[in-house]
């Protein structure tokens, strides 16, 4: 079933509305009509399915049928600071597959060896709307604007960790504690953290763990980490 973001402004009771690009897609690229059934999603967990009731110029009328709370979300909210990567088709890539995975939040991160040369906040946001679509996600994964480091980690809530080629650390499925609810992920960049920059996580509460014996691409180090952290739950 394909799915379609309804703005939380939109929703009234048991009517709701479609509007903007999300309306072309549903009329002029899908060509549903009146009296078909869609599944809407509004970005902060609810589901819906609704039944279009009218297609006006510029929006479609529904009339809400059902209705779900965190539809196929996980129970742990993980935030995911990023380094901002020199390819900027890598971390639209990023995005896109950390918000298949059940990502809650990104952060672009300003690191010593970040070149940032592709800071498109605006554009990360639209891919993360698509992908939660796609993946029959219900929360919107927010996409926060570039910040430094050393914010980053004085923020950060919850269980810490910072994936590093050379700790000796534990393996990161293994440092997880059971029962978490909400964990915060540091990735680096290409050439990784310093280890002045690790030294500074660690002293702000972050774990350094291991994600195995191979080297990875910084956005492959990010999505092995959101699936280690996230596909069981």
């Amino acid at each position: 079933m394909d799915y379609f973001y309804v703005s939380p402004g939109n929703i009234s009771r048991n009517r709701c509305i479609v509007d903007g690009e999300e309306f072309a897609h549903l009329t002029h690229v899908l060509r549903r009509r009146e009296g078909d059934t869609v599944r809407l999603v509004d970005g902060e967990g609810r589901a819906y399915d609704a039944v279009i009731e009218e297609i006006a110029r510029t929006q479609a009328r529904c009339r809400i049928e059902a209705r779900w709370e965190r539809l196929h979300e996980s129970a742990i909210h993980l935030t995911l600071g990023a380094a901002i990567l020199k390819n900027g088709s890598n971390f639209d890539f990023l995005v896109e597959k950390g918000t298949e995975l059940g990502v809650s939040a990104f952060v672009p991160l300003l690191t010593e060896r970040t070149i940032p040369r592709h800071a498109r906040q605006e554009r990360w946001q639209k891919i993360a709307l698509a992908a939660m679509k796609q993946s029959g996600r219900s929360v919107l994964p927010r996409v926060a604007s570039p910040q430094p480091l050393e914010e980053f980690l004085r923020d950060a809530q919850g269980v810490r960790l910072i994936p590093h080629e050379k700790t000796e650390g534990p393996f990161l499925r293994s440092a997880m504690p059971e029962g978490a609810h909400a964990v915060v992920a540091a990735i680096g960049p290409e050439g990784g953290f310093s280890e002045s920059e690790v030294a500074r996580a660690v002293s702000a509460g972050f774990l350094p763990v291991s994600l195995g014996p191979r080297r990875l691409r910084a956005e492959t180090a990010a999505l092995v980490t959101a699936g280690l952290i996230l596909l069981e739950t």
